[in-house]
C-alpha cells in the first residue's frame, strides 16, 4: 500500500515538477538578454562591457555595409538609366527623318554627317 501511494504521488507530481523546472529555467534566460539599441546580446548578466562593445561594433558594421549596398544599388540604377537613355536616343536618331543624322557609338550621341555637330532633337 505504501508503494502504491508513492507511485501515484510521483505520477501526479511529475508534470508539476517539469512545469516548475521549465518556468524556473526561463527567468534567468530572459534576464540574460540585452536588447538595447536594437542589437541583442545573449549570455552572461547582460552588463558585460566587452559584449556590449562587440554588439555595438557589429551593429556599426552592419549599418555601414547596408549604406554601401544602398550606394551601390543607386549607382547601378543610375548606370542602367544612362544606358536605357542612350538606347532611346539611338533609336530616335536611327528613326529620324533627317538623312544626315547618324549615331556615334563611342560618344553615344546623334551627330550630323555634314557638320559633325550633335543634333539636339533627332
Amino acid at each position: 500500500m505504501n508503494t502504491t501511494f508513492i507511485t501515484r504521488l510521483t505520477r501526479a507530481m511529475l508534470p508539476v515538477a517539469l512545469l516548475a523546472m521549465t518556468a524556473g529555467w526561463q527567468v534567468p534566460v530572459q534576464a540574460a538578454t540585452n536588447c538595447a539599441g536594437g542589437t541583442c546580446v545573449f549570455g552572461g548578466t547582460g552588463n558585460d562591457a566587452m559584449t556590449n562593445e562587440e554588439a555595438r561594433q557589429s551593429k556599426e558594421q552592419w549599418n555601414e555595409t547596408q549604406r554601401l549596398r544602398a550606394m551601390k544599388n543607386q549607382r547601378n540604377e543610375k548606370d542602367f538609366s544612362k544606358y536605357d537613355n542612350s538606347i532611346d536616343l539611338r533609336d530616335k536618331c536611327e528613326a529620324s527623318q533627317n538623312i544626315n543624322a547618324y549615331w556615334e557609338p563611342n560618344t553615344e550621341r546623334c551627330l550630323d554627317r555634314r557638320t559633325g555637330r550633335q543634333l539636339m532633337a533627332p
